[in-house]
């Protein structure tokens, strides 16, 4: 795995930003923590020096769908004289239920969050990358990117967003020497499914368990992928095999396959 001078994780508090940082301890100089919950960044950061005492390891709460709270954090973070040269915008969040059920307050926080935030860290950030000629960049995005997916609607649009991004200016950095990395999981055991259900909703996403992917293993293969300098990764050979086989399906067959999701 390559050594990377300065991370910044979003999402950093659990889940696959958590792990993330786990990884990436032993073999970084500074690792940078971004999350709303205090208590579970404090731990993560005394973990992280357990791992690599010589770590650098910083860390920042800030609600990221609050445009004045993120423009404050890159400014502390752009004074501090920060310059990550991996970034990984981990941090999102869904919803799950029909469109014109939801509250319009949460899907206003998932698109700041998943779309909003990731868009506007890295347009603060790449312009370091490309002075010092060098970076990478890693957007976890989601399986359901590929998929107009009916009671998780906002969410697969949104991802479908973060996909589209990420190749797009996986393209125009490339002379830069800067990568960037979209991971497309599938289903994952995090806190993400009891965020995307609602209160009258048990806190089980629908789906299938033979799907699903280990954090750990969804993290490896994004660093590896990003190592090998790949535009996607998606993590698990079932996950992978899904993921060719929707993408040369007629969207006819996607809307008649689609419209006969689990309820």
């Amino acid at each position: 795995m390559s050594e990377y001078e300065s991370v910044l994780i979003t999402g950093a508090s659990s889940g696959l930003g958590e792990e993330f940082a786990r990884q990436l301890a032993p073999a970084s100089s500074q690792i940078i923590l971004v999350a709303r919950r205090e208590d579970r960044l404090r731990n993560l950061a005394a973990d992280l020096k357990q791992i690599n005492p010589k770590l650098d390891v910083l860390f920042f709460v800030v609600d990221l769908t609050i445009t004045s709270k993120r423009l404050e954090f890159i400014k502390m973070l752009l004074d501090y004289g920060a310059n990550p040269d991996l970034l990984i915008n981990n941090a999102g969040m869904g919803d799950y239920g029909k469109f014109m059920e939801s509250d319009w307050g949460k899907l206003e926080k998932m698109i700041q969050l998943n779309i909003t935030a990731l868009t506007h860290l890295t347009h603060s950030l790449l312009p370091a990358m490309k002075l010092r000629q060098s970076g990478a960049i890693i957007n976890v995005s989601s399986l359901a990117s590929i998929l107009p997916i009916p009671d998780f609607s906002v969410y697969a649009a949104s991802k479908a967003y973060v996909t589209s991004f990420s190749e797009a200016l996986r393209l125009e950095v490339k002379k830069d020497n800067i990568s960037v990395l979209a991971l497309c999981p599938g289903p994952v055991h995090t806190e993400f499914g009891s965020v995307a259900m609602r209160s009258d909703q048990d806190n089980k996403l629908p789906g299938r368990e033979q799907f699903y992917v280990d954090k750990a293993e969804v993290v490896s293969s994004a660093l590896v992928g990003l190592e090998r300098n790949r535009a996607r990764v998606y993590p698990g050979w079932k996950v992978a095999l899904a993921a060719a086989g929707i993408s040369i399906l007629p969207i006819a067959v996607i809307r008649l396959v689609m419209s006969k999701r689990i309820q």
